[in-house]
């Protein structure tokens, strides 16, 4: 009988998230994707003073880049990310948070990851656009 090779612990290096979903490319396409949504929507727009949605996709982009195990770009461009404060000067309500899940909904399935995959983001997304709700409505 042949002799298998034990793997030593430790020798394996695990994949992050963010490189197993297939990395840079797929959280632009999701953010991209999402802003598509966003800039149409009456509730969400005006959350953004700024014309071009351009820079807000990019820091959300690269936010979401780390946070999964990615380049670490976004602090080091904007220091640690203090979600809910970054959101304070928004009137964030139950409305807006279900139009939020709404666009992301669409991004999410759009990318085409596995059921693991697209489980584990979406249970992110979900906590997520929950934890920013800081307005009764």
């Amino acid at each position: 009988m042949e002799r298998v090779n034990e793997i030593r612990r430790g020798t394996l290096q695990e994949q992050t998230f963010y490189e197993q979903v297939g990395g840079e490319e797929t959280f632009r396409r999701l953010v991209h994707r999402f802003y598509q949504g966003v800039a149409e929507d009456p509730l969400l727009r005006p959350m953004y003073p700024e014309e071009d949605l351009g820079p807000a996709e990019d820091r959300f982009a690269l936010f979401l880049m780390q946070y999964w195990g990615g380049p670490t770009t976004y602090s080091e461009n904007r220091g640690h990310p203090r979600l809910r404060m970054r959101h304070a000067p928004f009137a964030v309500d139950r409305a807006a948070h279900d139009a939020w899940l709404k666009h992301m909904r669409v991004a999410v399935e759009e990318l085409g990851l596995s059921e693991e995959h697209e489980h584990t983001l979406w249970n992110y997304l979900t906590y997520a656009a929950a934890s920013m709700i800081n307005t009764a409505g």
